[in-house]
């Protein structure tokens, strides 16, 4: 039979600090459990909680590292040494050689080819590219060690 996860190993061994980390111990211990395919009523019962209650920690926990992502994503553009801006109705065929371009000048080597950057261009900006077509503006970055960043701008509330 195999062995229970505990918890406080798992976060120790992942080097877990809650003074630095942006989810609380309870929402890192649910987190390490579930991700171990604990069961949420398993969990609510070793907690001396209810399942809603560790439903409810789950879902904070995972909405709290979406915003870290995307908090580091931003993070990431802001600090990109090259920034394309592409509007709406490029073909995302254009869209590499305006990258290489811009590295090129930056003095910055992409880590992708022209099909892996239009692939990775698409995948991140999700449905603001359909086929061929950018739907809305994208701001793609190239970090210094070459890796691309895809985000779309906030439109602008009037």
């Amino acid at each position: 039979m195999s062995e229970k996860p505990d918890a406080d190993d798992i976060l120790h061994r992942a080097g877990f600090d809650a003074e630095t980390s942006v989810l609380t111990r309870r929402q890192a211990e649910v987190l390490a459990l579930r991700e171990r395919g604990v069961a949420q009523a398993v969990i609510a019962d070793r907690l001396g909680t209810s399942r809603a209650n560790v439903s409810s920690i789950e879902a904070s926990a995972r909405e709290n590292v979406s915003k870290a992502h995307e908090t580091v994503a931003f993070a990431e553009a802001l600090r990109a040494p090259v920034r394309i801006e592409v509007e709406p109705s490029t073909d995302l065929y254009d869209v590499p050689s305006r990258v290489y371009d811009a590295c090129d000048e930056a003095g910055v080597k992409v880590n992708h080819a022209a099909p892996e950057l239009m692939k990775r261009i698409s995948d991140e900006a999700g449905d603001a590219v359909e086929g061929r077509e950018v739907r809305r503006s994208l701001l793609i970055g190239v970090t210094h060690d070459g890796e691309v960043t895809v985000r779309q701008p906030v439109p602008e509330e009037f």
